[in-house]
């Protein structure tokens, strides 16, 4: 069949942001898309955007013809966002609530099929319409530079405005095991309902494999949800309840012969199989094991990545977001450590050496509130780094491209602690 891309005017021909989302909702050559044109030839127009604030700087596309849903798509949770771009997008919010008329001044980008062809077998956003009841959605989406590692999402709206759910699209090898990852944790999770201390995650809607990509759809947060302050202390109580799923404290066990060391081993293996550095993650291993093989630690669920920006309030209830990284039979503490570590990394712009060294200090005050005493919180920083590293490896390998600040920044830190 014809297809419709056209270099001149169609975003998917982009190198940009713009493109490499719009190859992600629009993989299918045959939907048209258009910037300020008309629909091919042979085309019937479904879908309207206004490319906000230009197409060689687009930052949102936001849909027409729905102002109410146009409005929310960028106001809704703007309480969770920077001052800044909380401005930005109130100041944007308020001219959509006009429509057509407010977004008048930006590029209008046209989405079309060929007629006869239902919408429904080439757009995404009309296949989850009918996955979640069939009422109509408008969709709407953020605009991000290309990013191997990054999940393009696709909020989904009532036309009222109300938030009906948020799609992660899984485009790569990397980015589809990450989508698997959350929702299956977030199955899971429905089992966690009303435990003492967990904190709420969001609901999975439905999942879906469409155009060789992997879906899900998550439920929205609760809209007066609030985010935790960037130095609030450690939930300990929280942790332990994500750790323990609401049963009781697991029993010690030793490092050696676990299978979170036969995990790690395994891994290192095929990063050594398939990476020059991975022989050094193979030689971590072997010295975590030799340095730790005989202390004894509870192991249990982690988060995976557990920091203040994934994390909110609602009714006297902390909530929790982003369980992509989630997993089981970890050592108790994992989530304490990813959460100094990235604090550093992240917030701050520290180097590994410094990050890690957060962790040891972030364990030393609060671990013992874990029932870590000092073998078990240097078990823990010492494991939870090569499991960082290991985790670089993953989405490296996967086609996400090497984290500079990890790599082969980590390896060197765990190998001199190794050293100690």
């Amino acid at each position: 069949m014809t297809t419709w891309v056209d270099p001149a005017t169609d975003p998917r021909s982009r190198v940009d942001g713009l493109g490499w989302v719009s190859r992600a909702v629009f993989p299918d050559d045959r939907v048209g898309l258009t910037v300020n044109g008309a629909p091919p030839p042979g085309h019937q127009a479904v879908a309207r955007y206004a490319v906000v604030p230009s197409v060689a700087r687009a930052r949102f596309l936001v849909p027409l013809g729905a102002p109410r849903a146009g409005a929310a798509s960028l106001l809704a949770y703007n309480a969770l966002r920077p001052p800044k771009v909380r401005a930005l997008r109130a100041v944007l919010g308020g001219l959509a609530r006009f429509g057509s008329a407010g977004l008048a001044p930006f590029p209008t980008l046209t989405v079309s099929v060929p007629s006869g062809v239902p919408a429904a077998d080439l757009l995404l956003s009309e296949r989850l319409t009918a996955a979640l009841g069939g009422t109509p959605l408008v969709a709407a989406f953020g605009v991000r530079p290309p990013d191997p590692n990054g999940k393009p999402t696709l909020q989904l709206f009532s036309a009222d405005g109300r938030p009906r759910g948020y799609a992660k699209i899984g485009w790569n090898d990397a980015t589809r095991a990450l989508v698997t990852a959350e929702a299956a944790a977030l199955r899971a999770l429905r089992e966690v309902a009303g435990v003492a201390d967990h904190p709420v995650p969001p609901g999975l809607l439905t999942e879906t494999a469409w155009a060789g990509q992997v879906v899900a759809v998550i439920e929205p947060l609760p809209p007066a949800v609030r985010g935790v302050p960037v130095d609030d202390p450690p939930r300990i109580a929280a942790l332990l309840a994500v750790a323990r799923r609401g049963g009781p404290a697991g029993v010690p066990r030793p490092l050696a012969g676990s299978t979170f060391l036969t995990r790690l081993a395994a891994q290192a293996d095929r990063a050594a199989a398939a990476e020059p550095a991975g022989a050094r993650a193979v030689a971590a291993v072997a010295a975590l094991a030799r340095r730790h093989g005989g202390t004894t630690v509870e192991f249990g669920h982690w988060h995976g990545d557990w920091v203040p920006w994934n994390l909110g309030r609602h009714a006297g209830q902390l909530v929790a977001w982003d369980w992509e990284h989630s997993g089981p039979d970890v050592p108790l503490g994992f989530d304490l450590a990813h959460d100094a570590f990235q604090r550093a990394l992240v917030l701050r712009g520290e180097s590994a050496a410094v990050a890690a060294a957060d962790v040891d200090g972030h364990l030393g005050r609060h671990g013992d509130r874990l029932g870590l005493g000092p073998a078990q919180r240097r078990l823990v920083a010492d494991a939870y780094l090569v499991e960082m590293w290991l985790r670089t490896f993953r989405l490296a390998d996967a086609g996400a491209g090497w984290n500079a600040a990890l790599h082969p920044a980590l390896l060197d830190v765990i190998e001199k602690r190794h050293s100690e």
